[in-house]
């Protein structure tokens, strides 16, 4: 087995629309610099995703040099959102968390709107140290994240993705297979260990940077969408729950939460620690 080193690093500035891979990027506290510091919320202003919109899966946001966001999405003219100026703040909700965030403006809110047919707001995380407590059970105090779902960075291995993909060959839905990695929307990927090797590690190290492992990574409808097309099938979900199933979850990858600030580039060698 060769040895073990990050092979991709992906971030998604705004949560739940396409991303970037870039070769390296900066952890910070709460995650990967610009990742998901943007988020789409409803008139409720709960947070929207590709789980009930999977056109989302569409939409590109690259993010610029000043922080702003350009976006890019079929029948739609290109937008570019500027971070927007710090002061009112609006209460949002990502899952069970109340997060007070920064609306984007009238220009981001038709575009979104117009785009999938339903009024939305997309709305800026402006102090992500403060704003967003990790789940204590896994956190130390002070910790937190960004508009990811729970955790600052979800790590996967290629090496289990090849073995789940020869369990979708053998079941009733083969003809979905294999799946690209993009459907478990990782933060950093890794290559060069023994499949489901994850399932054992505590603390690890990517380049200069250490983590903790919190927690598998359950997995939800978006891992069925195709992220080129937004069609939905069965797989992987099928397949993950006869042979991936902890509880009451389907699991693929790991939740990190980092021990330090770094930067990690793709090529860096990749340790378990603990």
């Amino acid at each position: 087995m060769s040895k073990p080193l990050l092979s991709a690093v992906h971030v998604y500035p705004v949560k739940s629309l396409a991303g970037s891979g870039p070769g390296e990027a900066v952890v910070e506290p709460w995650g990967l610099a610009g990742d998901r510091r943007w988020m789409l919320v409803d008139a409720g202003r709960q947070h929207v995703t590709q789980r009930p919109h999977p056109k989302l899966a569409l939409v590109a946001a690259e993010e610029l040099p000043s922080g702003a966001v350009r976006l890019t999405a079929p029948g739609m003219e290109p937008l570019t959102v500027e971070v927007p100026e710090p002061g009112r703040t609006v209460p949002v909700v990502v899952w069970r968390d109340k997060v007070e965030a920064v609306p984007a403006g009238r220009a981001a809110a038709e575009w979104f709107s117009t785009y999938l047919g339903t009024a939305l707001e997309l709305v800026h995380l402006d102090d992500p140290a403060r704003r967003r407590p990790i789940d204590p059970r896994y956190a130390r105090p002070g910790e937190t994240v960004s508009f990811a779902d729970g955790y600052p960075l979800l790590l996967t291995a290629t090496s289990s993705l090849d073995a789940l993909n020869l369990l979708i060959a053998q079941g009733d839905h083969a003809d979905e297979g294999p799946l690209p990695m993009d459907r478990f929307r990782p933060s950093v990927v890794v290559d060069g260990t023994a499949p489901w090797a994850e399932d054992d590690w505590r603390r690890v190290r990517i380049g200069e940077v250490s983590f903790r492992v919190a927690k598998p990574c359950g997995r939800c409808v978006v891992t069925t969408t195709d992220q080129r097309t937004a069609e939905r099938g069965k797989e992987p979900l099928r397949t993950l729950a006869r042979h991936r199933r902890r509880g009451d979850q389907l699991v693929f990858g790991q939740n990190l939460i980092p021990e330090g600030t770094g930067t990690i580039r793709v090529g860096d060698d990749f340790e378990v620690l603990d």
